[in-house]
């Protein structure tokens, strides 16, 4: 699959990153591309990944709300123009999360109910955009990606490490999280099979934050007694801390009936690999 030329978006990023070194023969598309240059950049592509937007865990005053959306709906936009016009494009993959379930709800992709918050409606209007795409479609709605280049495991390495790690508030909100390694293939996967429509990227077993803690901290070998107070997370991050503090008990059914086989689907096993 080597030979396959993918073009991304948001290419610099986490996952971005270890999406060019599965795929070397890739281009990147750049937030301030225009039309004329991505659609020249689109020569001889044949999958496009959708990566784009800036970070969630940061204050949401109301211009960087309107960055958010921006980042993510006018990128998906104009991608989705050129992505149309282009004879070479066969497959588009784009990016949701799963902040738009419900909080405290189990969800695959049946799921009926929706989330209503800022969340929830950003994903939603993320998602309408992308599937303006005449090509064929697949959008990933990321879990918490775990990896030790970034996403939320490097930010709770360093007070672990200093023996001060614990879980947020009582701890018993659920996790839906996923192996960066097992993401990675999940792309691989709908690749090779030509895969459309939406798809959970989760491991099947989300844990409690509770239960997180506790699996770092013996992966680690640290203590994790130190409750992180919800206030605390509400001081430093204002409504973002909401992403810090949901309940997301999500599955991935449709990955799983497609016949993709996890290598990480347990924590431990996840963190072990990671953190070896």
């Amino acid at each position: 699959m080597g030979d396959v030329k993918i073009a991304i978006t948001g290419a610099s990023g986490f996952v971005g990153t270890h999406l060019k070194g599965k795929f070397p023969n890739n281009i990147a598309i750049l937030r301030n591309d225009s039309h004329d240059v991505i659609l020249k950049k689109l020569k001889g592509v044949s999958v496009v990944i959708n990566l784009a937007g800036a970070p969630i865990i940061k204050r949401w005053s109301n211009s960087y709300k309107r960055v958010l959306e921006q980042s993510r709906i006018s990128t998906t936009k104009r991608l989705v123009k050129a992505i149309n016009e282009s004879p070479d494009v066969e497959l588009f993959i784009s990016t949701s999360a799963i902040g738009i379930y419900p909080d405290g709800k189990e969800c695959d992709e049946t799921c009926p109910e929706l989330s209503d918050d800022f969340l929830g409606q950003l994903a939603k209007k993320w998602e309408l955009e992308a599937l303006k795409c005449k090509k064929v479609t697949s959008i990933l709605r990321f879990g918490v990606v775990l990896g030790k280049e970034g996403g939320a495991l490097k930010q709770m390495l360093i007070p672990f490490k200093f023996g001060l790690g614990g879980p947020i508030g009582d701890g018993n909100m659920y996790m839906s999280w996923i192996d960066i390694d097992d993401l990675i293939r999940i792309y691989e996967f709908l690749i090779e099979k030509h895969l459309n429509g939406i798809f959970n990227a989760v491991s099947p077993n989300p844990v409690t934050n509770r239960e997180f803690t506790k699996i770092l901290a013996k992966v680690l070998k640290r203590p994790a007694f130190i409750p992180v107070p919800i206030f605390i997370l509400k001081i430093l991050y204002g409504q973002a801390a909401s992403v810090l503090t949901a309940s997301k008990i999500v599955y991935p059914k449709r990955v799983l009936t497609a016949g993709f086989k996890f290598k990480y689907s347990q924590l431990e096993d996840s963190l072990r690999h990671i953190l070896s």
